[in-house]
This record gives C-alpha cells, structure tokens and sequence, in this order.
C-alpha cells in the first residue's frame, strides 16, 4: 500500500468513526423523534417546491417500489452468482461489468470511472495456544481468528511468541516497551452489546473500531511482532470480523469474541504463548472501476443528485449487508423511474463505489475527476448501514434544507422512514468529499440492532436481507432521490 493510500485508508475510518460515534439512536429501532415532525400544512416554500403534481409522483413511486422485486434479484445476482467482491479480484471486476450492462439496460448513460485500487488477498489463517495455565500435557487450543485488511503476512510456519492482553491504548503504553517487545498484542475491547441492544449498535462500533484500525500500529511501534483485535461487533457465534488496519509492518487479525475472552481469561492466570500463522499478499495496485449512470434531467441536466451504495466487499462473506443492499436500492431508484416514465428536472445519477472498504479510492478520484462540478451537485444520497427497516435519513445540510425536505417525510409516513436526523460528520465514507466540499448530504438511516452480527463475517449472506425491507430501503431511496432531482429549488448550502 502507498503512502497515499495509507492517507486516504487513515481519513476514511476517522470520517466513518466519527459519523458512527456521533449517531443516536434515530439509526435503530426505537427512533427518537423526526427533527421535524407532522405539521398541519406546508410552508409557502414548501408548497412551491412540492406541487400536488410532485407529491402524486412520489406517492407512485413509493407503491411500485414497495411492490417491486427488482433491487432483491440485483442482489440475489451480486451476491449469489458473483460471489464476494474485494478490490482487485475477478469478482469485482464482473461486478461492474454487470451493473454497467443493467444499467445500461435501463436506458442510462453509463461510463465507467477509472481507480486504482489495492489488491490484497487473504492467505491462510491459524493460530493455537502452545502454552498456558493448567494446559494438558500434549495438547493445544484453537483460536479462531481472521487477518486483517493491509496485514503483513508471517513465515509459512507462523510465529510463536507470548501473549499481552490489553483493553486499551493507555494499557500499552503503560506496560512501556520492554514489557511488549518480540510479544504478540490482543486488544480486549468488547463491544458494548448493551449499547446494541438500546439501540446504539452504531456508537458501540464506533467505540471499537479504532482498535482494529490502528492497533497494530501501536503494537509494532513498541517492538510487537503481532497484533490481534477482539472482533467488533456483536452477536458472539465465534465468527471473526476483519476489516482494514494501518499498515504496520507486522501481522494482524481478529480474534473471535469468545477466543479474546479465553485469552484474556488465561492471561490472567498466567503466561501464555500463541502460535499464528497469517499468510496474506499485497499484490500490485490495479485498475477498478466507479459505475457512474446518468438519468438525463429535463431542465438542468448539469444538476446532479446522486444515488449510491459501494460494490467492493469483504471476501468472508457475500456482501450482502455490506454494501450490496446499497448498490442495487440506488439502482431501483432509477429502474422505478424508468417503470414509470418519469423524468425528472435534474439529472439523477447512480453511482456504484469502488474500494470503500479499503481505502476509499473510488469516491476520491470521483472528487479529484468532478471536484470542478461540486456547484452543480445538489445533493448526494449514500446507503451503507445495512438492509434494515429504514427509519429515515441521516443529513449533513443546512437546517432550511432540511426543513424544506419534511413533505417527503410525509410520504414515507407508511413505513416509518420519517426521520431527518442532522449529523455533524457526513453520513456515509464515499460522500464525505462531496459532503465536506459544501454538498448536501444524506445516508439512509436503518435499523441497526442486527447489523454487526454479521458485519465484515463470513455471514454476511443473502439470507440476511429481508426482502420487505429491502423493498422500504429502495422506496426511500427513490423517494427521496426524484423529490431531490424535482424540487423547483436546489437544497440551500
């Protein structure tokens, strides 16, 4: 990984970390209440920007969304056929491939964005305790555990070394380096799955991740030859959860819930050694692809407002929940259009993300290719929480612009998704340049209570997806997408 890379890699989980950290729990099940809620009649400005005319159309939109299985075959498609989609694999590639050709089938204009992106691929992953209180002669224990995106990789035959469990940074620094060096780091932080559960599974991630991002880069600055993280998230199946760490020089992985609470647990008692065999390669950086599709507006086809999700995936699971569900809502916004011979004033624009996951390429090379058009961006839609019961939006825009959006609220009222939620970070990793350069922004806000059970696992499946919230997530999206691209105004800045 370059330098730049490791830029952007950096900014990318600290603008992610910060948006989940500062959610509430309007993300979940039990929402607070909609910034605005019901008033008895629209403002002048308000009436002047959603004509009955408009709100008919949107109301069309809703039922055919809500009554539409186009957005679960995309997905059962990308995720069942295609397989996982990690940045510079043969899956992604296809991936592109295939939402370029339905898009196009759609009648869109379609090209497709250059990015270089990392190419990483997982080698293999085990690891034992070789040593350790009350051990029975002649035998080990397993640990389940996967490596991390950016790892270095170990000899073929692994590393042994013994263990130091810490729950936090101050812990590390604490034990000073003699007490680290030649040693292998566990970070014990738990996921605070009473948060989850209270319906703040997005601040408890937030809380969580930063160990997974740059704990190895602690651990190797005070001589470590390795670094393990308890997994973040929730559900404990004894599934591993990976996701990207700093480079750091030295392997790193996750450890399963239940193997960080054993480790801790026998550490305490006494000395324990580890065996771990990580083998993953970075290979050279190559050529992906943004898919970007344009639905040409009727009067200002240079305003652009943007619908998108990031097809790049984790290679455990499937991508379904991340960000699968996202990519094919954000196509449905346009299929539904389409369905309904509706054009709208501006141009809406479908862009499926390459390489969130590790590093955020795609959405800055569309800034650095677009940066010059941003006046002309009036505001950019991401989903990347999931496919639950969508709850509303999260927004990162003035409090007129949100105002002015209440009358889609209105029109979501039947399934709940009434929630404008400001936040102060924007609200999804592939729309902070555009969010931070002045654009209007919004990302769907889900139900979350469920989401990192299966976050960056190997369970992250199809069958995670409920098709009649997938089918609401795809209504909100088009929604709001067309009222954006319709208004007689452009959101105010």
């Amino acid at each position: 990984m370059t330098q730049n890379s490791t830029i952007s890699l950096t900014f990318c989980v600290v603008v992610f970390a910060l948006s989940l950290s500062a959610q509430t729990s309007n993300r979940q099940g039990t929402p607070a209440p909609p910034l605005f809620g019901a008033i008895p009649q629209m403002t002048q400005v308000q009436q002047e920007n959603f004509p009955p005319q408009l709100l008919d159309q949107l109301s069309a939109i809703k039922a055919a969304a809500l009554d539409d299985d186009y957005a679960y075959r995309q997905l059962a498609h990308l995720t069942e056929n295609i397989g996982p989609r990690p940045t510079g694999s043969a899956q992604a590639k296809a991936a592109v491939d295939y939402v370029a050709s339905q898009l196009r089938q759609l009648g869109l204009e379609v090209q497709l964005e250059e990015v270089k992106v990392p190419h990483w691929v997982r080698g293999a992953e085990t690891a034992e305790l070789t040593d350790y209180p009350g051990q029975v002669p002649g035998t080990t224990q397993k640990i389940v555990l996967t490596a991390l995106g950016g790892s270095t990789a170990t000899p073929s035959e692994g590393i042994t070394a013994d263990l130091v469990v810490v729950n936090n940074f101050d812990e590390l620094k604490a034990l000073g380096r003699e007490k680290v060096a030649g040693k292998i780091v566990l970070y014990n932080e738990i996921y605070d799955d009473e948060k989850a559960a209270a319906g703040l599974s997005f601040v408890a991630y937030g809380e969580a991740v930063r160990y997974r991002a740059a704990g190895a880069k602690a651990a190797a600055e005070m001589g470590a030859v390795g670094s393990l993280v308890r997994s973040v998230g929730s559900a404990d199946f004894r599934l591993p959860h990976t996701g990207s760490s700093y480079p750091a020089g030295i392997p790193a992985g996750a450890v399963s819930a239940e193997d960080a609470t054993l480790m801790a647990d026998l550490s305490a008692q006494g000395k324990v050694r580890i065996h771990l065999t990580l083998t993953p390669q970075k290979l050279p950086d190559v050529t992906g692809y943004n898919v970007i599709a344009d639905l040409k507006g009727t009067e200002h086809p240079e305003q652009i407002v943007i619908v998108s999700g990031h097809l790049d995936s984790w290679d455990l699971g499937t991508g379904a929940i991340d960000d699968g569900a996202g990519v094919v809502v954000a196509m449905e916004a346009a299929q539904i259009l389409q369905k309904l011979h509706l054009r709208p004033r501006r141009t809406l624009r479908v862009i499926a993300w390459m390489d969130e996951e590790t590093g955020g390429s795609g959405s800055q090379a569309y800034a650095k290719n677009h940066f010059s058009q941003f006046p002309n961006h009036v505001a950019c839609i991401e989903s990347d929480s999931g496919a639950g019961h969508p709850l509303g939006f999260d927004v990162k825009m003035p409090a007129a612009a949100a105002e002015l959006l209440r009358p889609v609220t209105s029109v979501l009222r039947s399934f709940g998704a009434t929630a404008i939620q400001p936040s102060a970070y924007p609200p999804g990793a592939d729309i902070a340049l555009m969010s931070e350069a002045g654009v209007p922004a919004l990302g769907l806000l889900q139900d979350g209570r469920t989401y990192f059970h299966y976050h960056h696992t190997a369970a992250d499946t199809l069958d995670k997806v409920v098709p009649s919230d997938l089918r609401e997530n795809a209504a909100a999206m088009a929604v709001m997408g067309y009222a954006l691209a319709s208004i007689r105004d452009p959101l105010p800045r």
